[in-house]
């Protein structure tokens, strides 16, 4: 035999050795997870949408919620978006509710509400990438198609001694190719989740428990002591500072006790969502405000709040008043981090031209530039919190808003 069959051989019963053991333990130590509990290819879906980015015990609660106020593919099809998001808030990465009420949508009219058990079908739907497609196929159908994420990725980097950079396209598809031949025969579901459960639970990203791991004897990656040092990954380029100044605009008489928030664009970051109004502030202000959490000086405070009444009024027709400085916050997306201080503002209503907020809101078009998709603005209390979504940052200034007459710290 040569030495290249003899490696063949070798390699063709780690593999072996591999699906067998993690089934094992698998069956043994796989957690007790809601979506665990059914094959239902819509519910299944639901939680593997939400699992990404996020942590399963932040899901779980979510996940019930969820399900109890859309049980089938019809209910999130037929529901208003504004409930979608509602339900998701909090939860973050918004584009994956709005892509998935979409792909529902499509399921319901074009597959007659089945989700669609083929991977060309399941993947030509919005925001169904391979991982999720595989999801779905593997554990709800039981199809043998792999379902690769970042914790699939950091097991077979270490196991099979994988010294390619993951973060290249070219390394998914290898590892695609890879885990599909892991597959043991009639086995897709439960040996994709076993793969998931051993990233999460024991292969994790820094100090993995190599001890009680069940594929330890064979794991190239540790008998190499390179275990720690996998997978290869080009470090992401840290988010982009953005410092904004933030308006909590308080009712007074009829709306007191009120806060105003407008919606953001239809398309874009947080599209169509509800915040408290706020502008990037520019080079020159950012650089004597501070960071987000310390003390800037008045100088500084009274130059940002005049940047922001002047801003909202051009932009808006919002006339506003700030008062005060109440409290700093922060907020990172993948690639930009939002550094906030929240100003308190008196409501001095809008300037001609632009549509005064009601009773209970209305829109104020864009004074300046071309025409502009216009903003709605609507006075929040209880009743409107609980109706509309906003990104958790905003809940959280909403929640912490000192009264106006308390003391300053």
């Amino acid at each position: 035999m040569t030495d290249r069959e003899m490696a063949m051989v070798g390699a063709n019963e780690a593999k072996l050795y591999f699906s067998t053991e993690l089934l094992n333990w698998y069956n043994t130590h796989k957690r007790d997870l809601p979506w665990r509990r059914s094959r239902n290819p819509y519910y299944i879906w639901i939680s593997e949408v939400m699992l990404q980015q996020t942590r399963v015990e932040t899901v779980i609660p979510y996940y019930h919620r969820f399900i109890e106020q859309f049980p089938t593919v019809e209910a999130l099809a037929d529901a208003p978006e504004e409930q979608v998001l509602k339900a998701w808030e909090g939860l973050g990465y918004y584009s994956r509710a709005r892509n998935l009420q979409a792909a529902v949508r499509e399921v319901k009219t074009s597959y007659g509400g089945q989700v669609p058990d083929s991977k060309e079908d399941i993947s030509s739907l919005k925001g169904v990438g391979p991982y999720t497609a595989g999801a779905v196929l593997s554990i709800a159908y039981n199809k043998p198609e792999p379902a690769v994420d970042g914790n699939v990725m950091r097991v077979l980097s270490r196991y099979f001694l994988l010294r390619d950079d993951i973060a290249k396209p070219s390394t998914r598809i290898g590892m695609e190719k890879l885990a599909k031949e892991l597959i043991p025969e009639g086995k897709a579901g439960d040996f994709n989740q076993a793969l998931m459960e051993l990233g999460a639970t024991v292969c994790t990203p820094k100090s993995p428990h190599c001890l009680t791991c069940p594929v330890m004897e064979l794991c190239a990656g540790r008998l190499e002591g390179a275990a720690d040092e996998l997978p290869v990954k080009t470090k992401a380029k840290p988010p982009r500072p953005e410092r904004r100044a933030v308006a909590y605009i308080e009712g007074a008489g009829t709306e007191s006790g009120r806060v105003l928030i407008r919606q953001r664009p239809k398309e874009g970051l947080l599209a169509r969502m509800w915040e408290l109004p706020h502008v990037q502030l520019p080079e020159t202000l950012q650089a004597s405000a501070g960071r987000a959490g310390a003390d800037a000086d008045a100088g500084a405070d009274a130059a940002a709040m005049r940047f922001l009444r002047e801003k909202l009024e051009a932009e808006y027709g919002l006339l506003v008043e700030p008062v005060e400085p109440m409290m700093d916050t922060e907020h990172t997306f993948s690639h930009i981090e939002w550094r906030m201080r929240v100003y308190r503002c008196r409501f001095a209503g809008f300037t001609e031209g632009a549509a005064a907020a009601g009773d209970r809101g209305g829109d104020a078009g864009q004074a300046s530039g071309e025409q502009q998709e216009k903003t709605t603005f609507l006075w929040f209390g209880e009743e409107e919190l609980r109706q509309y979504a906003l990104p958790n940052v905003f809940v959280r200034i909403l929640q912490q808003a000192p009264p106006a007459d308390s003391p300053k710290s």
